[in-house]
């Protein structure tokens, strides 16, 4: 059982010194430390931290925001933390600590609540698409032709021209003109 430290700052011009001496305080050994921005879903130190825990080792953080971007990003982390029988642990939020009851209660708690709030946007999102489709909207990408075109193209197929003629003509691609039935 080891405590694993992570250490993030977003800019090049932050310094990591105070995180790394809490964290060494608290007895993490390693610490992974990392200089990019907290919005990028790429951080290859984070990464490595994770593939390297092993059961019953604790990932440890100074504080909550210094590990996750957003509510699901954080739950991520805590699934993976918790796939590889891990503990997770913020120094300043006491109730962050997987390795107590109320600890996985409380990330329990928050994790139903951005369970929740993922149903309600996928709610209000899908009653948006339907009262955007009774309005006329229409999906998907704009169509290269309009019907008038359409029928022009039938017509002037009967009459013999092909397909990369007719393309140029309509600034089209000549597979665009050969789907026209």
């Amino acid at each position: 059982m080891k405590k694993v430290g992570y250490a993030p700052v977003s800019t090049v011009g932050q310094s990591l010194e105070a995180q790394v001496e809490q964290l060494k305080k608290h007895g993490c050994d390693p610490i992974f430390q990392e200089k990019i921005s907290g919005a990028k879903a790429d951080r290859p130190q984070l990464a490595k931290l994770l593939s390297s825990l092993q059961s019953n080792d604790t990932l440890v953080v100074t504080r909550l925001d210094r590990l996750a971007r957003s509510t699901f990003d954080l739950l991520n982390i805590l699934n993976a933390t918790k796939a590889k029988e891990a503990n997770f642990l913020s120094l300043a939020e006491p109730w962050a600590n997987t390795s107590t009851p109320i600890g996985k209660l409380m990330l329990t708690v928050l994790g139903g609540l951005a369970e929740f709030e993922r149903s309600l946007i996928a709610l209000r999102t899908s009653d948006g698409r339907e009262r955007a489709k009774k309005a006329g909207v229409g999906f998907g990408p704009k169509l290269k032709l309009s019907s008038h075109q359409i029928q022009e193209i039938r017509r002037r197929r009967e009459l013999g021209e092909s397909y990369r003629f007719l393309a140029r003509s309509y600034g089209v691609s000549a597979n665009t003109i050969s789907r026209v039935r």
